[in-house]
This record gives structure tokens, sequence and C-alpha cells, in this order.
């Protein structure tokens, strides 16, 4: 499947959460868990960065949905395997609680001088045999590791989210570039296999909701929040991030979207732009 037939447009969301009442979607408390790597983590890459997910339970106040950010730096779907943090997240989750699972970032790279995090090149089954560490691995594909975490987090009773990356400065060449790259296809195969919304799983194209946002609002500002390098968002841009996923909840089918305090309209009448095309046609 080509990337260009694959992901059309770009649209993202808002700095800021617009405090509305939402309705109860349970009568007891939930739980959103977060699983991800630095540009979700609290305290983000460090040095002044935040993680988008610090900034979603803002989007679920005043209902009856928690925000558990268990994402952690420097982590991809592989390391967050191997280290049992998505088994961790499993073991605590219960029955109507919602997992976030987006990586990407640190999932790309050669086996050939293994970091630990680079995963098996590929779509399907396919395995890479390596040694990290001293400990001979058998390395699975990105989409297998999401794969994976899905079934464990179904099991456990929860619904599942799975989101792509977010973008690096989509401004960096000096002119808005971005393009669907190939964990943001991975991504979407995963949810797609694994059943979509009738089996619990749904797709968010964070990617390009994200992208839109940020090309909303220009270069001049999104320059100055990613104050370390072009992966790492200030606060200010971290919250557009969270924004960015919280329409692309909106603008799906999920009883999540639904639950966030936030309406369609008001995300979309801003910089974050519109719903996505393909919203329509895939699982979100």
């Amino acid at each position: 499947m080509r990337l260009s037939a694959f992901l059309p447009a770009v649209a993202a969301l808002g700095p800021r959460a617009i405090a509305r009442a939402g309705p109860l979607e349970r009568a007891t408390s939930a739980v959103i868990h977060l699983c991800g790597d630095s540009t979700m983590a609290p305290s983000g890459g460090g040095s002044g960065t935040q993680g988008w997910g610090e900034y979603l339970r803002y989007s679920f106040s005043g209902n009856s949905l928690s925000v558990v950010n268990s994402a952690i730096a420097g982590r991809s779907a592989r390391s967050f395997t191997r280290e049992g943090r998505f088994a961790s997240v499993a073991a605590s989750v219960k029955p109507g609680d919602w997992v976030v699972i987006e990586f990407g970032h640190n999932d790309g790279g050669s086996l050939s001088k293994d970091n630990g995090r680079s995963d098996c090149y590929g779509d399907g089954d396919q395995t890479c045999e390596t040694t990290y560490n001293g400990a001979k691995e058998t390395v699975q594909t990105y989409p297998t590791y999401l794969k994976n975490a899905t079934s464990l987090m179904l099991k456990a009773g929860a619904k599942v989210v799975i989101s792509s990356a977010t973008p690096n400065n989509v401004w960096e060449s000096g002119s808005f570039s971005w393009g669907a790259g190939r964990f943001d296809y991975y991504a979407w195969l995963a949810a797609s296999q694994m059943g979509g919304p009738a089996a619990g799983v749904y797709y968010v194209p964070h990617g390009q909701y994200a992208a839109q946002a940020m090309k909303g609002l220009g270069k001049t500002t999104v320059d100055a929040n990613y104050p370390n390098d072009h992966t790492h968002t200030a606060p200010y841009l971290a919250d557009v991030m969270s924004k960015a996923f919280v329409l692309g909840l909106k603008c799906g089918s999920s009883e999540l979207g639904k639950a966030a305090v936030n309406t369609t309209s008001e995300l979309t009448s801003t910089f974050l732009g519109a719903c996505v095309d393909h919203n329509s046609m895939l699982p979100v």
C-alpha cells in the first residue's frame, strides 16, 4: 500500500483545552493509560521540554476519566516490550479503561549496531536475530510489537488507541514540509489488523493532525517551541500536540472522543484545522 494513497491531508489541534462541562461517560472512574516515548512522557526529553501526555487530562477534566502517563523517554515499542512496561500497564488495567500507544521516534535504525530500540524492518511477522547487552534477542517488527501490546490490553478489559507519532519540526527546512512515513502506515495497519473499532481498537493519525496544527501556527511560533532539537517540544507546543490528538479522537468514532470536554467545532474553528478526510474511512 502506497503511503501517498494512505494518508492525504493533515489536521491538528490547539494550545489550550476549552473548559466545558462534559457529561459523565461512566458511573465509576476509568483511566486513560499512556504508553510512549519522550514526546509523550513527563518532562519530555528534559531541559525544559515537555511531553504531550501531560496535557491530555485537561481535555477530560470534569468527567470520570483520569490519565496515567506511563510513557518514558528513549523507548521504542521494542524496548517498552523487553523491559516489561506494556505488561506492567496491562496488570494495572481494569475493564472500561483505555490505553493509548504511540511510538515511532526510536523504532528505526539498523540492527547492525544494535541500540536496543530498533525494530526488525517489515510490516508483517518478520523477525531478526541480534545480541543486545550480551543477550540474544529475537527482534520483531513495529506492527507486531503494537499488536502484541494491544492484545495484552484487550485481554485486560481495556479499549486501545494506536496513534501515529508526532512529527519533528515541520518548519525546520525554512518552509512547511511533512509527509507520512512508514511508521504512520504501520500504526494504521496494526489497528486495522487487530479488528478496528469492532474489536475495541482505534487509530488516530496524530502525526497528520499535529503537522496541520504546526502549519497553522506558522514557522516563528513553532521554531520558538523546539528549544533544544527538532523533536522535543516546549510546554506550549506539547499542549498543542495534545489537542491535536484530541481532535483526532473527536473526528473519529470512539467513545473516548465523545468523552473529551472539547467540542469538534471549538477545535476546528482554530488554527488546528479540520478533520482529515480519511478519518471517515480508517479505523479511528
